[in-house]
Formats: C-alpha cells, structure tokens, sequence
C-alpha cells in the first residue's frame, strides 16, 4: 500500500529532483494548485521530461491534472499520459468525472500504443460541496479507481470559511467530508487516503492526525514536504505488536475454520477481526 504521497510542483526542476530522493512511496507531479498559469506550459514539459526518465520500479510516479471542468485537462493528459504515469490525481471531482476521465486515459493510452487501463485513478472527492454530496456514488464509476482522498482547502473557499476550530481541529463540515470520503472509500472497495497537513513545521501535530487517521481506517496520507515523510511512514506501518496480533487471529482460524468466534488473550473475536487481521499483514480479505 502507498502510504506516503508526496505533492511536487511539477515547474521546479529542483523540488522534482528532490522528490526523487525523498523516500516517498509516490510523488505527485503537481500540474494544478502549486503551478501559476504563465508556468502550465514548462510544468507539463518537466512532469514528462521526468516521467521519461524514471519509471515506476524506483517509485510510484501520480501526475495532479488541472480539474475537467477547467478546460485544461485534456491539455495536461495530452502532455503527460504518454510518459505512463502510474496513476491520475483527479481534483474537484465528481463519479462522472471518474468515468470520464477514465474514457480520456484510455484514447491517450492507445494513441500512445500503451496498454489501456494501465493508469489509476485518484480521486479529490469533497473540494466542492456539490461533490460532498455525491461521495456514495464511486463504487462502480471506473476500475481504475484506486483510492479516494479529501481535502479541506479548496471546500473552506467554496464555503467561505476557515476549516479549523480555534483549538486547531478540523470544524464540522471537514469532519463530515472526511468521515464520508472514508466512507466512500469503503463502498467503492478502494483505499481512503487522509489530506495534508499543512503545517510542515508542526511535527507534534502531525503525528496526532497520522494517529488519528490510521485509527479510522485511512491506509495513508498526503504529504506537502519531504520533512513529513517519516512520520506519516511510521504511523501507517504495521507495528511489531498488530503483526504478532494478526498472525495469531489468522492461526486460530485456520486451526477452527468452522468457528464463528473464538477466544483470543480473553477476548472473543469473530470475523470481523479476522478481516483486519488480514489487511494489517497483507493477505486477501477472503
């Protein structure tokens, strides 16, 4: 599972270098929030000048396209899918905007003579308050659907707004957008991926929202700076003790594989947690 994703403005020769050495599981070659317009032409240059030059065994390579509804989109496809990106970052987005985007991969894949449906999709599912209300309607819009994040920015300027509580927590309508972008996830049978956490200086309180993301169930998180890159790996790898925990589930009900329940450290345990236990060592679910 990636669990570090981490956002490089796709006009920096530099930070895309730095990217490269970062240790993140994934980059993700921003074409859209970081990039000024007069910049669009260099980034799509360099974002395909880099996807040419490292492939994805040294690491997982995402490219952010401008939103469909923006008109740039298919300009940033058409400078970048050729390079074969592991996967599409997906702004401001609906499920039809999955569905569609799936469609324009698969013209550019072809006409490019890459396999089509090589890459995935990433999709930003509550930047807007419209999209807030359509995150039960993935499951189904593409397979290349791979995971479902969040973000609270962009929602707070649709709103208009802060997305923070003056003790630092995010405020009603965010907790609401990530718990349904979980949620989403979950109905659609993809990985929910937590947002960034802005601060970058703020190690403490990033590793508090790591904790809590892990806690919910998000299998990683956005990062917005190399200094974050270790805590989210920490807080989203299996420790010794849930990997000792899981083998012992997964033992006891190969030994009972007519059980229902069994007692484990003396506590009942049922299929649920066999399920779990399978996740957090990286078996099948069935």
């Amino acid at each position: 599972m990636v669990r570090p994703f981490l956002f490089v403005p796709a006009d920096s020769e530099r930070k895309l270098a730095r990217g490269l050495d970062s240790g993140a599981d994934a980059l993700i070659l921003d074409l859209e929030d970081s990039v000024a317009a007069a910049n669009r032409p260099t980034a799509r240059k360099l974002a395909r000048g880099f996807l040419d030059a490292h492939d994805s065994s040294r690491i997982a390579r995402y490219v952010r396209v401008n939103p469909l509804a923006s008109g740039l989109a298919l300009d940033d496809l058409a400078a970048t899918v050729a390079g074969k990106p592991d996967g599409i970052l997906l702004p401001k987005c609906v499920p039809d905007d999955v569905t569609t985007l799936d469609h324009h991969l698969s013209a550019f894949e072809a006409a490019a003579g890459h396999p089509v449906g090589a890459a995935r999709i990433v999709a930003i599912a509550t930047e807007t308050p419209q999209a807030v209300f359509q995150l039960g309607n993935y499951a189904g819009s593409s397979p290349r659907l791979e995971s479902i994040t969040w973000g609270a920015e962009d929602l707070s300027a649709c709103i208009g707004g802060g997305n923070r509580t003056a003790e630092g927590l995010y405020d009603g309508p965010y907790t609401l957008a990530r718990s349904l972008c979980l949620l989403a996830a979950a109905a659609a049978g993809v990985a929910a991926i937590d947002t960034i956490y802005t601060d970058f200086r703020d190690e403490a309180g990033l590793k508090a929202e790591c904790a809590a993301a892990r806690r919910s169930g998000f299998a990683g998180k956005m990062a917005i700076h190399p200094a974050q890159l270790a805590a989210i790996n920490d807080a989203f790898s299996t420790s010794a003790a849930e990997r000792d925990w899981a083998e012992r589930v997964v033992a006891a009900f190969a030994a009972n594989p007519d059980a229902g329940t069994l007692a484990l450290d003396g506590k009942m345990i049922d299929k649920p947690h066999l399920l779990l236990a399978r996740r957090l060592i990286g078996l099948p679910s069935a």
